[in-house]
């Protein structure tokens, strides 16, 4: 066990546990990437808050200016869970969800909770202003249960507004459409589900990648199978197009570690996106938790539409000089790994220390041999043919980009050594070191 875990260009805490980004956007020249935080514990235990990281208009170094929300009203006493942020007229106004659970013999999810949207707004980000409560489980329509959670907002046509996570008393999941002309006052617009999809929708988003629009979502509760939908939750989204879902379901992400992501427009009006590089109720395990901390967030992506429709992912980091050579060693992290495969049909593996990535046949695997992987695994996704494949390695994790970024595969891993060894078999490949992220402003 090593703090050589500590990672140079993905955002963690000092302390404590880390989840869903939240509220991302690019305001008065800052990058903001707030956070679900639990300051008091590694494990998510203890106070539900939010953490924020600010960045200037090169995402290159961070400060981390502290917790900017905490559950201190009557309506979010249990937690500050997941919301958005939108900039209107030179203010930053924030959503999110107060959770709050009820002492008694509830179950919690037909009885028991509140799920409170509230609407704050700042100046800078920083300071806020105060909470105020604008839809309570009287404005969820009556088939809902407790859980509605996790407000994405923007601003379309001049109209405000909002999707958000929900479960049906019937164990359906699926998104509430809300529209209002002031952002204090909402009203409900529709309830959008897929029969047989999940039980909850958790971490909504609608947006467009230029002319197209998307639904993202994380369901809980969709059946496991051998190449799609391999972890305990998943996240994912649909095309969307005059207010339907469109064909099937896409995973943003086929690795071990990635939940609750979100989009953003950044200042040069690309949509960029960030997910939680962890999952809730997983079978594994970080050992990072003995060391006070756990879980981090991807490096930011950016979005665009391939030739299927489909999202292509492109991760947005920052490099250090040209290509390194390939020895029987491998530079220490961070560096990324790229490879262009001549025969996107025969087999290839890259090896870095334990962890094993391959093709072979059209189906691309992540796989852990031996303890690296802590509990770990393997995780596959049909790519077809494997055109290239890029690599993010960061000190305890690792972020792949299959066929361009059409498919995408994040992992932690927990390596011995600052530079485990790199081998390759049946491709070449090319390196080149990332720059680091500073981030100050820890305690």
């Amino acid at each position: 066990m090593t703090d050589d875990w500590r990672q140079d260009i993905h955002l963690e805490p000092k302390k404590g546990w880390i989840n869903d980004p939240n509220g991302l956007c690019y305001f008065d020249g800052r990058y903001h990437v707030y956070f679900q935080f639990s300051p008091d514990s590694a494990a998510g235990e203890g106070r539900k808050c939010w953490g924020h990281f600010e960045s200037r208009d090169d995402m290159k170094s961070f400060d981390y200016t502290g917790i900017v929300f905490e559950p201190d009203i009557p309506e979010d006493r249990s937690g500050v869970f997941s919301g958005s942020a939108v900039i209107r007229e030179g203010k930053m106004h924030i959503f999110y969800t107060g959770n709050v659970e009820i002492p008694g013999d509830y179950d919690y999810v037909t009885a028991g909770r509140e799920a409170n949207q509230i609407h704050v707004v700042t100046d800078d980000g920083i300071t806020m202003g105060a909470k105020k409560v604008i839809l309570r489980n009287s404005d969820y329509p009556s088939n809902m249960s407790c859980h509605v959670r996790d407000p994405k907002v923007w601003i379309e046509d001049g109209k405000w507004k909002m999707v958000l996570g929900a479960r049906t008393l019937d164990d359906e999941g699926g998104i509430l459409f809300y529209e209002a002309d002031d952002p204090d006052e909402w009203h409900f617009v529709k309830f959008l589900s897929k029969k047989d999809f999940g039980y909850m929708w958790e971490c909504p988003d609608l947006f467009n990648v230029g002319d197209k629009w998307f639904l993202g979502m994380s369901p809980q509760g969709v059946p496991h199978e051998e190449f799609r939908f391999q972890n305990v939750y998943s996240a994912g989204y649909f095309k969307y197009s005059d207010g339907a879902l469109e064909g099937s379901f896409e995973e943003y992400d086929y690795g071990f570690d990635f939940y609750a992501p979100q989009t953003f427009i950044d200042k040069n009006g690309d949509r960029l996106i960030i997910g939680w590089m962890g999952i809730g109720d997983i079978p594994y395990s970080n050992p990072t938790t003995e060391l006070g901390w756990q879980h981090c967030l991807t490096v930011p992506r950016k979005l665009n539409v391939g030739e299927d429709g489909c999202l292509i992912q492109t991760p947005v980091v920052n490099y250090e000089g040209g290509e390194m050579p390939l020895t029987e060693s491998a530079p220490v992290f961070p560096y990324a790994l790229h490879a262009d495969i001549d025969d996107g049909n025969s087999y290839f593996d890259i090896r870095i220390g334990g962890a094993k990535i391959s093709c072979s046949k059209g189906i691309a695997s992540l796989e852990f041999e031996g303890d690296e992987g802590c509990g770990r695994t393997i995780r596959k996704a049909v790519i077809g043919a494997c055109k290239d494949i890029t690599v993010i390695a960061d000190k305890s994790s690792l972020e792949l980009f299959w066929n361009g970024g059409r498919y995408v595969m994040s992992s932690r891993f927990y390596p011995d050594s600052a530079a485990p060894v790199v081998k390759a078999t049946g491709c070449g490949l090319k390196i080149r070191k990332i720059t680091k992220t500073e981030v100050r402003g820890f305690e």
